[in-house]
């Protein structure tokens, strides 16, 4: 019996999606009021806000710890799904973040790392995946002794 430890790539790939959204721009917000705000833009990033900073740094610390506590997959399972709900966490707050910079005269355009997040959440849940599989092949194989 061999194990696959794919889950580990999943939650690396997850944690270095995580970390590029942390750096990247969220949203784009174009000003059409004032004449002299005209047409200039200004990116909103999450490094903007220390709260949404502070999550996203969480995440990344939460997946890598979890890569690296595969002896123990009950506490493996339960980080990479609290990663999860965070991740939708982050979602909301960095969402907010630029809705809360919206007032009239102000559009934003959300930009493709938003995807980045979206990507995190699938690698993480393929990871889960990964995770149960590795059990239901040792349980299997302890039925076997």
């Amino acid at each position: 019996m061999v194990l696959q430890r794919w889950q580990s790539v999943w939650l690396l790939v997850s944690a270095i999606c995580v970390a590029l959204f942390c750096f990247l721009p969220v949203a784009s917000i174009a000003f059409e009021e004032p004449a002299a705000a005209a047409g200039s833009f200004t990116a909103i990033t999450p490094t903007d806000n220390w709260a949404v900073l502070t999550v996203g740094i969480l995440v990344v610390v939460l997946l890598l710890v979890s890569i690296f506590s595969f002896r123990d997959t009950r506490r493996q399972k339960m980080m990479t799904i609290v990663s999860i709900l965070l991740m939708c966490v982050l979602a909301v707050c960095a969402s907010l973040m630029v809705y809360n910079t919206l007032a009239p005269g102000v559009s934003a355009e959300p930009l493709g790392s938003s995807l980045l997040l979206l990507g995190a959440i699938i690698f993480a849940i393929l990871a889960y995946r990964g995770i149960r599989h590795d059990e239901k092949l040792l349980r299997a194989a302890d039925r076997l002794r």
